[in-house]
């Protein structure tokens, strides 16, 4: 018994500092909105009163609550453009009142470096300019539109990717670090030479496997490094990975909501 106590008492700690952290993050950015001139607000139907697109920024399982906050005063003249996790279009729009124009968004981390990769569907009801008002995405990266059926894999693949990517990044550093560089060195060695790939990817159309052969010298010592990945199954991993990644974000969406309003198709 003392120890069920005491581990209640502990997890209770921890939550109670775990809350006065996000607390304070929320009054953080809060400060720092009102100091740029930005209204805030605590209230949704407030957000939804006095804004033309409204963002969906929340948990999953949160949709529900959020979406019947809104639903009696939202009109078709506003935008909804959703980020939740596997929640398909239809989803919302069951939420929303009859029409409601209603966008999916999967964007990355990078945004915050303005090096996002963002993609998203429109619903059925969306106007012809609501996608120029989503491209304001590629102020932050870049943007494309897709069919809602690759929403799921775009999470697997870009939504998900910049973890793969930092794994990478750490893999490499301490590979660094083993053979004798410093720490700091290995890291920004590290970034610089995904960030250099990617470049030339992008800047150049040639196909990866292309540029990667153009780096492989007959018995140097990248074909050796390579040999290594692929012994390790490298590609395969990945491939894993992104699947993995895109059942979870589709099962998420499934168990996010109640039975009697789920509607898993696209």
């Amino acid at each position: 018994m003392p120890r069920f106590i005491e581990s209640r008492s502990f997890e209770l700690i921890r939550n109670i500092d775990e809350h006065y952290k996000f607390l304070y993050t929320i009054l953080h950015y809060a400060f720092f909105f009102q100091v740029l001139g930005l209204q805030t607000t605590h209230d949704n139907t407030e957000v939804v009163h006095k804004s033309d697109v409204v963002f969906l920024a929340v948990k999953p399982p949160l949709i529900n609550k959020v979406a019947s906050e809104i639903a009696p005063i939202l009109s078709r003249e506003r935008l909804v453009v959703s980020i939740a996790l596997g929640i398909t279009i239809r989803n919302i729009e069951s939420l929303l009142p009859s029409k409601s124009r209603v966008v999916r968004v999967m964007p990355n981390t990078p945004a915050v470096v303005r090096a996002g990769a963002s993609a998203f569907a429109m619903g059925s009801a969306c106007r012809d300019g609501d996608a120029d008002i989503v491209e304001l995405l590629s102020t932050v990266g870049f943007a494309v539109e897709v069919p809602e059926v690759h929403i799921d894999p775009v999470t697997g693949l870009s939504g998900s990717g910049p973890s793969y990517m930092l794994a990478a990044i750490e893999g490499l550093a301490d590979g660094g670090v083993k053979v004798g560089l410093p720490r700091d060195l290995a890291i920004k060695l590290a970034a610089h030479t995904l960030y250099g790939a990617a470049k030339m990817v992008l800047q150049t159309g040639v196909h990866p496997a292309q540029l990667k052969d153009d780096v492989q010298s007959p018995g140097g010592s990248s074909i050796y490094g390579m040999h290594k990945l692929e012994s390790g199954g490298l590609k395969g991993i990945l491939m894993d990975a992104v699947e993995a990644a895109a059942r979870r974000s589709r099962a998420t969406g499934d168990q996010a909501l109640p039975q009697d309003i789920r509607n898993t198709e696209l």
